[in-house]
């Protein structure tokens, strides 16, 4: 927390140098607040103008209540060890969540942000999560090159691939004022990658490819091959992105997308695109088991992702999202069909996996400042060493008041239910349910 005080306290100082500016003009940004809401890429209609290196500073801030059982009678328990012991679980306030987006515009149409984890459920101490540059336009006299660039975005940096549109709900850390739900999906695609992408749009329809290293940190460390993968490499990973969002009528937008993501070999199973979030779950230790050995307890950092189901695809994956979204007047809905295979760094074939959700929202208010709404995600998987595909399934229903822009009260009901599991696991019969409530703050 000090290193990061001191690093923008000389980034304040600093910036009289550079004749920088704090200021809200920033270029082609997605908001953190309520206006974010529904937007996903950021679009080419921006009308703020370059008036010299702009300077913002923001933050996302989230304090929740949880009070949740969990229960999973059909696991074996050893008598001495009890290994499938679950955490004991009591209502109370979790730790608070907190980010900090610095955002600057360089130049006419190139911009930077940083992201910060101050606190999170994995990392209560301060964490990066990336940085990206973003270019709209080029700083260039050419004709041919301006015209490009009114419908292309560039993006370079270590940042939050552009797989699927799910990434662009989700909860993330402290900045969870746009998720009208407290979690994102079963199977959580979210990954943070160094690379780069192009994105494209023209009339609402848009095409985007990218290219990362494939893994959620810098890696100069040589290959080491096994007998799982003996021809193992550091292939990069591929994006691709494509749809159609269009406003049909003052009161009627549709969306259609599709992504792609692919890795044919990531050499030391460096690949984390169901296990890159840094932050953790927003269901606080639910269905976590009490030791992580013997009689030694988990710490809740350890466990911080509750309720998701990471597949464990570290050497290969091909996966696939496919999202709709329709809002008419306060009535959204969104669908997501994905399926995904690939291997772990110990697998000889490849393993399965797929899950769909549904979701309806009604927001209603003079400024839609309240919600109600519903999801049903189910997720299944062939998990590495198990012989049958496992099932989890969740429901949610959530109502939420935005006091402002800036500040959301929700409150969420989930049920979540384990299936298949084998009695040796901690999640036989498993199940969770009950009440997550939460105050958000972003800006």
């Amino acid at each position: 927390m000090k290193k990061v005080l001191l690093l923008v306290t000389a980034m304040v100082l600093g910036s009289g140098g550079a004749m920088a500016q704090f200021s809200n003009k920033i270029q082609n940004m997605r908001p953190y607040d309520q206006r974010g809401v529904n937007i996903f890429e950021t679009g080419k209609t921006d009308t703020i103008p370059y008036e010299g290196m702009q300077l913002k500073l923001g933050a996302g801030f989230t304090q929740q209540f949880q009070s949740l059982k969990h229960q999973n009678p059909t696991a074996i328990n050893s008598a001495d060890k009890q290994a499938n012991k679950l955490y004991a679980l009591s209502p109370g306030f979790m730790t608070a969540q907190a980010n900090l987006f610095i955002d600057a515009q360089l130049y006419d149409g190139i911009r930077l942000n940083v992201t910060t984890y101050l606190s999170a459920r994995h990392h209560n101490e301060t964490w990066v999560k990336g940085g990206y540059l973003q270019i709209d336009k080029l700083p260039f006299k050419s004709a041919l090159l301006d015209n490009i660039m009114q419908y292309t975005t560039i993006r370079a940096g270590h940042y939050e691939v552009n797989y699927g549109d799910m990434h662009f709900r989700r909860s993330d850390a402290g900045h969870t004022l746009q998720n009208p739900f407290m979690e994102g999906l079963i199977m959580d695609a979210f990954a943070t990658e160094i690379g780069g992408d192009i994105f494209v749009q023209k009339n609402g329809i848009f095409g985007m490819i990218g290219v990362t290293g494939g893994a959620i940190k810098g890696n100069v460390d040589s290959v080491k091959t096994a007998a799982s993968n003996p021809d193992a490499q550091k292939a990069p990973s591929l994006i691709f992105k494509g749809g159609i969002d269009k406003q049909l009528t003052s009161d009627l937008r549709v969306r259609f997308s599709g992504s792609w993501y692919h890795n044919s070999n990531a050499g030391n199973g460096s690949l984390t695109l169901y296990g890159g979030d840094r932050s953790g779950s927003n269901y606080q230790n639910a269905m976590e088991k009490a030791y992580s050995s013997g009689t030694t307890a988990n710490a809740s950092t350890a466990i911080a992702f509750s309720g998701r189901l990471n597949p464990g695809y570290s050497m290969q994956v091909d996966a696939i999202m496919l999202n709709a979204f329709v809002k008419y007047s306060g009535f959204e809905f969104l669908g997501t069909y994905e399926t995904a295979n690939g291997r772990g760094a110990a697998d000889l074939t490849d393993r399965k996996s797929s899950q769909y959700a549904v979701e309806g929202i009604y927001r209603f208010g003079a400024k839609e400042n309240l919600f109600v709404g519903a999801r049903y995600n189910a997720a299944t998987s062939r998990l590495a060493g198990f012989t049958e595909d496992v099932k989890v399934n969740r429901f949610a229903g959530a109502a939420g008041w935005f006091i402002t822009k800036n500040i959301l009260m929700k409150a969420e009901y989930v049920d979540q239910q384990y299936k298949d599991f084998p009695t040796a696991d901690y999640r036989s019969g498993g199940k969770f349910n009950g009440v997550v409530v939460e105050a958000a703050v972003s800006f």
